[in-house]
């Protein structure tokens, strides 16, 4: 049973239930990663500096190397003389186009914490190579403009027409969307918006339902949570009203299969199936459309099918998709470890949906679940380096595993190019009108940064500085408040109130009971279970803040033991081990013992340790009996290949 708690304090308001108000926007809105600067050389620092030294400039060079950019050149020669046409390769994909959105995305973001004017040149000589391609009308799809009379074999003759078979020509739209989005939030130039404006506009004219448009939906899904980016971007009600057509046709049309999701329209769905990572992003789309215009049958929709990936289908890792075979969610509660796919991009569509449910409904579970994603099943997507990737990220290996430089399909790569440096985007919201009418601001994730927030239309700036995950320790600083009052809702992540997961897929097993305490101006306040549901798992505090007003918030956190759901049949007999929002894993580098022969107890005891993996430190967990050495999950397979395991058999 989910625990709320509330703040007993001077500075604080009566607590009253929060309800969500309707607007053009989220009924929470989202700070954007324009706002907040994460601090270099922490955690999350190293790994933007990555992205921003390594990560970025390979995948460039990747697009450059595969001839991703010589596809939009030959699409222009063509289009200057149409006697010019150009073999489409075998071992090509009609979305390879998607490639240097997505890092022109990811590059975006970074030019928001590191200015570069060369990388922001390179990224504008790239956009001319892309605007070449598009044809007058709007349309832009290589695959088929650098040879009409033979285009890609998954593309069909004609526009639109294998578009649920396969020809990825939504999906590719979708991918431009929020590259252009992000590039003119970061730069202010619309050069590249305009151009996906104009293909979005063609999509509007030609996909729909009425006579002369094609009624189609996407083969796999994107466009739709990014025509919803669109339209509040631009304000534009077109494109919500498209995306919301992409969905609600879904079912409706010639290909009704469970691997895309089109088995059943969308209201009528009820659980997870399919390829992941279209699911993902379809019910990320259902979330924003459920959001943003409140249709009751999209929220009953969208809230049944995560209720079915957290109670049933979720790892542990936060990843989903348990099957290689179509990329596929599994059975209820199948969730296999040495096969499990959990591949990269789901694991980023499943940050996707949960942020969106926290927008629309405002409780911590959803980042509860985001959390624990972001912390495993995404980030062992990519090395610490941030050179070498994986496609799938199993919960156990006998050595079959090993990190990759690129990939033919390289959605996973490149979408680890756009998140990772997105990712100040998801440290904070603003409600403007919450308890009593006063505005709310979230601190949802926890790490160093500095912010400036729009609070009722005045400026708020605020200062986090931590070590966390390596401890719970984090001290908030209210730096300017032209806001006057407001709420600070500080997220209770659920492992601090023995909860793993909001369900019963996952529990701890050891008997501990963490503690948490927060001090305002290093007056230390008590806390209270409260049945006042309107906290929604936050801390909240609320006054007139002031600058120099100080808040620190201290979590227990110690080595946790976990035991799956007795459903889970390739849990039973094991436990996991878990310490703050980490995943633990025993990897054969760091043990004596084979790994196959290890095991823990509920009871099993641990000391901290330090150790560099990747030059990298990370704080390893060693057993206090057997010597045993645990390191992060996301941290494995840096030093070789060879057997890892998550979960480990139980002593008894």
């Amino acid at each position: 049973m989910k625990t709320i708690f509330s703040l007993l304090a001077a500075l604080s308001l009566p607590l009253l239930a929060i309800n969500a108000q309707q607007n053009q926007g989220y009924p929470i809105n989202p700070v954007p990663f324009t706002s907040v600067k994460v601090t270099p050389s922490t955690f999350w620092g190293q790994r933007l500096e990555a992205s921003r030294n390594v990560t970025i400039p390979l995948a460039f060079s990747k697009c450059e190397e595969s001839k991703r950019y010589a596809n939009f050149s030959n699409a222009a020669i063509h289009l200057k003389d149409p006697s010019k046409v150009f073999e489409i390769k075998k071992g090509t994909f009609p979305f390879d186009d998607t490639d240097p959105y997505k890092t022109i995305e990811g590059a975006s973001y970074i030019l928001q914490t590191y200015p570069d004017k060369k990388l922001a040149a390179y990224i504008d000589s790239v956009l001319n190579v892309i605007a070449s391609a598009q044809e007058p009308d709007g349309y832009l799809y290589t695959a088929r403009t650098q040879n009409p009379q033979h285009p890609h074999d998954w593309s069909g003759m004609t526009r639109w027409s294998s578009e649920e078979q396969g020809s990825h020509e939504l999906y590719n739209l979708g991918h431009m969307v929020e590259g252009a989005v992000a590039h003119y939030q970061a730069t202010g130039s619309r050069k590249f918006l305009d151009i996906a404006i104009r293909f979005a506009d063609l999509v509007c004219k030609e996909v729909g339902p009425n006579p002369g448009q094609a009624c189609v939906v996407p083969g796999h899904q994107i466009a739709e949570m990014a025509l919803a980016r669109l339209y509040l971007a631009t304000g534009d009600k077109k494109y919500l009203d498209e995306a919301k057509f992409l969905l609600d046709y879904r079912g409706k049309t010639k290909v009704k299969q469970e691997y895309s999701q089109s088995h059943k329209p969308v209201v009528e769905q009820d659980e997870a199936v399919g390829h992941a990572v279209r699911a993902a992003y379809m019910y990320a789309g259902m979330a924003d459309v459920a959001a943003l215009t409140g249709d009751k049958d999209y929220i009953r929709a969208i809230d049944a099918i995560w209720d079915n990936i957290v109670t049933k289908k979720l790892y542990i890792t936060g990843g989903i998709g348990a099957t290689g075979n179509g990329e596929a969610f599994g059975k209820n509660y199948e969730l296999p470890n040495m096969t499990a796919y959990c591949e990269t991009c789901a694991a980023i569509g499943n940050v996707y949906v949960n942020h969106r449910l926290f927008l629309l409904h405002g409780e911590s579970k959803y980042y509860d679940v985001l959390e624990r994603t972001l912390y495993n099943g995404l980030l062992s997507g990519v090395s610490l380096e941030g050179n070498g990737f994986f496609y799938p990220n199993p919960l156990e290996s006998e050595g079959q595993h090993e990190r990759q430089p690129w990939f033919g399909c390289a959605c996973c790569p490149s979408n680890i190019c756009r998140f990772i440096p997105s990712l100040p985007g998801y440290v904070y919201a603003v409600k403007e009108k919450a308890i009593n009418n006063t505005p709310a601001v979230y601190v949802n994730l926890f790490l160093s940064n500095t912010s400036t927030l729009n609070v009722g239309g005045k400026k708020v700036r605020l200062s986090q500085t931590t070590d966390y995950p390596w401890n719970g320790d984090i001290t908030l600083k209210i730096e300017e408040n032209k806001a006057g009052e407001f709420w600070l809702n500080i997220r209770l992540p659920g492992w601090v109130y023995n909860q793993v997961v909001p369900s019963d897929l996952y529990t701890y097993a050891d008997g501990k009971k963490p503690k948490f305490n927060v001090s305002v101006n290093d007056f230390q306040h008590q806390f209270f279970p409260s049945n006042i549901e309107s906290a929604n798992g936050y801390i909240a505090m609320g006054g007139k803040w002031k600058k120099g007003d100080v808040i620190k918030i201290h979590f227990d956190m110690e080595p946790r033991i976990i035991r799956a759901n007795e459903n889970v049949e390739a849990d039973r007999g094991m436990l996991c081990v878990e310490r703050g929002p980490l995943v633990y894993c025993i990897e054969h580098l760091d043990n004596t013992i084979n790994i196959k022969e290890a095991k823990i107890s509920t009871d099993t005891q641990f000391k901290t340790g330090k150790t560099k993996i990747a030059g990298t430190p990370v704080t390893t967990l060693i057993t206090k009996d057997t010597g045993l050495t645990l390191i992060p999950y996301y941290s494995w397979c840096h030093r070789g290949k060879g057997n890892m395991r998550v979960w480990i058999p139980e002593k008894k």
